[in-house]
């Protein structure tokens, strides 16, 4: 079914690229030394990376026009914090501070051995200074203040006031009477254990330390001083502590590119050694050792050159770029495999520009194919809100440009020059000239050593690779048997089955605690808060934006509705509620004003503001209008992301759903709002970029049908990365949402290139297709894949999560596109070889006669050589095979009408073996001329066509 091909793209693409091979094979110099030195100019940027690093975390790893940063621009503007009169649970943003919880290495922490320990820590930090020049910076010179004093911990006031009769005193929970105040103990007890509500003991004790907004650098100058001092010296019996900082996240985030370069030398190493153990030869010519050490050296000079001109460009660079010359340096190796084993496929006797021609136009296409689709994979991500993923996106579709320009330049030209060595046979690491064989009796060593230059003298091309054998004998053959084939069915409904159950129990959004180092002082704080103080959540702040009628009675009845729906959510504390406006309705009550007249609400909120200085700061009251205002709202038992994701959802559609014009906000909002985006990007990305993948296989895979299977494998591969993904305790963030857009990338390599090798096959059937697809680009892909992963296991070492979380997918999205590629592709294509190739024309009765008589003139080894020709590059059409006389046996060929016709001569040779006319001209088929090498009957010898 010839009409199915759809060549009309790729050919002409493989033409081009054959005729650049040739230029390059000729120029070999000029593309070598070309890359080396646009590299050493573009690599100059490197001198710009420090001032272009840009590592802050919420810039970086929440979308970039979330919901909850109008929202707090909104707060900003209406509500601005007053220092003076300081209110953490007032804050727009997380604040400045310092902070240690405090474990009892017992059962209870509420005794007075172990407060006595805590005491001692808060002496310790409120004496903390540091010079900043002339000037001493204390804590009380900073601290922020209420009432004209340092923001107190009231645990501590308690811890105090009661001092050795703590233990004998019963503490209720969560709210402490203390003299005329109601203390809420949520957030400084935890781990508590309750008889009704009064404490029986307790685990935990946390402290905060509030700083002012104003001089950062002050501030941060005393957190630096926090975090040297305090972990050293504690010399603690009865509690643990652990420790952090306002300051800490990013601090910690930033540190961890240091654990990057260790690794990628690591890699690097790991690349070249792998590289060069895959191409070695035992012959001291044919060796590809200088090949793979050069292959792996235009991968780094691919991240060199494209790196340094995103540097210089400006392009921001993330903690999370330092992925991609792991990424990069796989996909350069694996394009390295592939030209590899196409130059083997080529012709020793030819030169070099010649075979370089022939390497290019049969490679071209299937690198050509995983680039475009790994480049535009990227450039589709960066549509998503998230300024890591964009940076990431621009600095790897840029590496994976050069890597492939490098590899058609750079690595090209050098294996022209390895190639020039080997015509002259000079050894690969002495470039001395030596014999193709050498003289009887010597050692197998002495031939390793001093002896090379071997080729198959069957076809002219370098000796196949066991490996190569291993999957045209064994491999092939097995995969293409129907009970393999059924076995193979069911591997992968099992697979499946597995995959989508995993798709159900995948965790969206990332752990802020994840951005730091495993081994840092931050987790430990973080996992401490976690165990200890998960019960109490975070305080939302309610915001009635606009101007509202307070004193419509109409207008409170809807506010008040909209309050208990609030109250009467699942994770919401119904009796933690701070509200000004309750506060002045009971003011007003007991003060008999009538609060439903405007004038009598406006008059009097100003003299209840001064009573009562902390609501003060919750109401936008200014030229006698409310232009908006909030109250508090408390959550409970908010430990999980999908805890987070929907009480964010739940409290939004509650606002949104009030005829009052509400709005909720918390700082923390502003890193929950990657729950909004995160699953419906992916799916985007995934889904256009899937489309793409299928245009593109449409138009440079020269078969309809092929290109559809690439695009299953796509989609089958994404299944089963999600699915495992989750299995192996990895959320779908921002993080991961880089890794499944290279994941469409990666599946399209390995399909592709099995794919085209499979519709480019010459043989009669699927299977057979199959078998010469696996003998070709088995070995390659399954090169490319070590490559890959090898590239990348030195990253599940890493303490950091993004870099193991790198090494899951990756390794997930190698493992099964490799499975994909040399396992369930190769089989389900030979189920479909409906559209593939040609069927072969018809002979006349009159030529099969004939041919079946020429047939009797060639010799058993003759045939055998015939039947196990590989060179379907030589093939140029069907039926028709020219080959060698061996022992006076005369070569044949069966005639095809549509080519041409053959007439026989009244030649006969001694064993009376009708022998071809030896005057038989050139011709051309496809724009290309062939000549046709025929034994005369005087010689028995080749005779040469003009």
């Amino acid at each position: 079914m010839a009409g199915c091909n759809t060549d009309c793209v790729e050919k002409p693409i493989s033409i081009a690229f054959q005729k650049f091979g040739r230029f390059v094979g000729r120029h070999p110099w000029w593309f070598f030394i070309s890359p080396l030195f646009i590299s050493a100019v573009l690599g100059s940027g490197f001198y710009f990376l420090e001032d272009r690093e840009a590592n802050n975390i919420e810039e970086q790893f929440t979308p970039v026009n979330g919901p909850a940063k109008l929202e707090r621009l909104f707060v900003q503007e209406n509500f601005p914090q007053n220092d003076s009169v300081f209110s953490s649970q007032r804050l727009y943003t997380d604040g400045v501070y310092a902070s240690f919880i405090a474990v009892s290495k017992s059962s209870n922490i509420l005794t007075e051995d172990a407060l006595n320990e805590i005491l001692k820590l808060d002496k310790k930090v409120r004496e903390l200074s540091v010079s900043m020049g002339d000037e001493v910076l204390t804590y009380d010179g900073l601290c922020a203040r209420k009432y004209n004093k340092c923001m107190p911990n009231k645990i501590l006031d308690v811890a105090h006031y009661y001092g050795n009769n703590i233990e004998r005193t019963e503490l209720t929970f969560p709210f402490l009477r203390f003299g005329f105040t109601h203390i809420f103990l949520g957030y400084s007890v935890g781990g508590v254990t309750l008889n009704s509500t009064v404490i029986k003991r307790a685990k935990a004790v946390r402290l905060f330390y509030f700083l002012k907004h104003g001089n950062r650098s002050r501030t941060d100058l005393w957190l630096n001083e926090f975090l040297r001092v305090f972990p050293t010296n504690l010399n603690l019996t009865f509690v643990k502590v652990t420790h952090s900082t306002s300051l800490s996240r990013q601090v910690e985030f930033e540190a961890n590119t240091k654990d990057v370069i260790p690794l990628f030398s690591i890699t690097y190493v790991i690349a070249i050694v792998f590289s060069i153990l895959s191409c070695l030869r035992f012959d001291c010519v044919r060796n590809k050792v200088w090949v793979a050490s050069f292959g792996v050296i235009s991968a780094g000079l691919a991240v060199l050159s494209s790196f340094g001109m995103m540097l210089h460009i400006g392009v921001p660079f993330v903690m999370t770029v330092a992925n991609s010359p792991f990424l990069i340096l796989g996909i350069g190796v694996d394009d390295m495999f592939i030209l590899i084993s196409c130059w083997q496929q080529t012709n020793v006797h030819d030169k070099v520009e010649d075979r370089l021609a022939d390497t290019y136009k049969e490679a071209a296409i299937s690198i050509t194919i995983t680039t475009l689709t790994d480049v535009l994979a990227f450039y589709i991500g960066l549509m998503t809100p998230f300024r890591s993923v964009q940076s990431f996106c621009l600095y790897t579709s840029a590496s994976i440009l050069f890597c492939y320009l490098y590899s058609i330049t750079f690595f090209g030209a050098f294996l022209v020059l390895n190639g020039r060595r080997e015509n002259s046979n000079k050894h690969w690491l002495t470039c001395n000239e030596v014999p193709e064989a050498g003289p009887a009796g010597q050692s197998k060593w002495h031939d390793l050593c001093c002896v090379g230059g071997a080729y198959d003298p069957r076809t002219g091309r370098e000796e196949v690779q066991p490996m190569n054998h291993f999957f045209k004998r064994y491999y092939g053959p097995f995969m293409t048997k129907s009970g393999t084939k059924l076995l193979v069915i069911l591997l992968y409904a099992m697979y499946l089955c597995v995959s989508m159950y995993g798709c159900f129990q995948i965790q969206e959004g990332i752990d802020l605690r994840h951005l730091a180092a495993d081994d840092s002082y931050v987790v430990q704080y973080y996992n401490d808060e976690k165990a200890y103080f998960s019960e109490y959540g975070p305080n939302i702040m309610v915001v009635i934006r606009g101007e509202f009628a307070y004193w419509d009675e109409r207008n409170m009845s809807d506010l008040e509705t909209c309050v208990e729906d609030f109250k009467n959510m699942s994770f919401i504390e119904k009796d933690i509620f701070t509200s000004w406006l309750k506060s002045y309705k009971y003011y007003g009550h007991h003060t008999n004003l009538n609060l439903t007249a405007e004038h009598v609400f406006k008059k009097n909120l100003g003299l209840f503001l001064r009573f009562y200085s902390d609501f003060k700061q919750d109401i936008n009251f200014t030229d006698n209008s409310i232009h908006a205002s909030r109250f508090f709202i408390q959550t409970v038992n908010i430990s999980t992301a999908l805890d987070e994701m929907n009480m964010l959802n739940k409290l939004r559609d509650t606002a949104k759903k009030c005829p009052v014009p509400l709005m909720v906000y918390h700082p923390a909002f502003i890193y929950h709002d990657q729950y909004a985006v995160i699953v419906s990007n992916t799916i985007q990305n995934v889904a256009v970029t899937a489309a793409v993948m299928l245009v593109i296989s449409l138009l440079l895979i020269p078969n309809p049908l092929c290109s559809l299977w690439v695009t299953f494998s796509i989609a089958s591969v994404i299944l089963g990365v999600t699915g495992f993904m989750a299995l192996w305790d990895v959320n779908l963030d921002a993080i991961s949402m880089i890794i499944l857009v290279v994941c469409i990338g990666f599946s399209v390599d390995f399909s592709a290139h099995i794919s085209y090798a499979f519709v480019s096959s010459k043989k009669p059937s699927g299977n057979e297709k199959a078998v010469e697809a696996l003998y070709h680009l088995g070995y390659p892909i399954v090169q490319g894949a070590v490559s890959t992963i090898l590239g990348v296991v030195v990253l599940s070492a890493s303490k950091n999560y993004i870099f193991r979380t790198f090494f899951k997918i990756m390794f997930l999205v190698i493992f099964f596109g490799l499975f994909h590629g040399i396992m369930f592709i190769p089989v389900f294509l030979t189920f479909f070889d409906l559209c593939i190739s040609e069927s072969p024309p018809k002979i006349s009765k009159q030529n099969e006669q004939e041919g079946h008589a020429m047939g009797n003139c060639q010799d058993k080894s003759t045939q055998k050589s015939g039947e196990e020709d590989e060179d379907k590059d030589k093939q140029i059409y069907v039926n028709h095979t020219f080959v060698s006389d061996t022992n006076n046996q005369v070569c044949q060929s069966q005639t095809s009408p549509a080519i041409w016709t053959v007439t026989l001569n009244n030649h006969h040779t001694a064993t009376d073996q009708v022998c071809l006319a030896s005057t038989i001209p050139m011709f051309k088929v496809d724009s290309e001329t062939y000549e046709v090498r025929m034994y005369t009957e005087s010689n028995n010898a080749f005779s040469g066509g003009p």
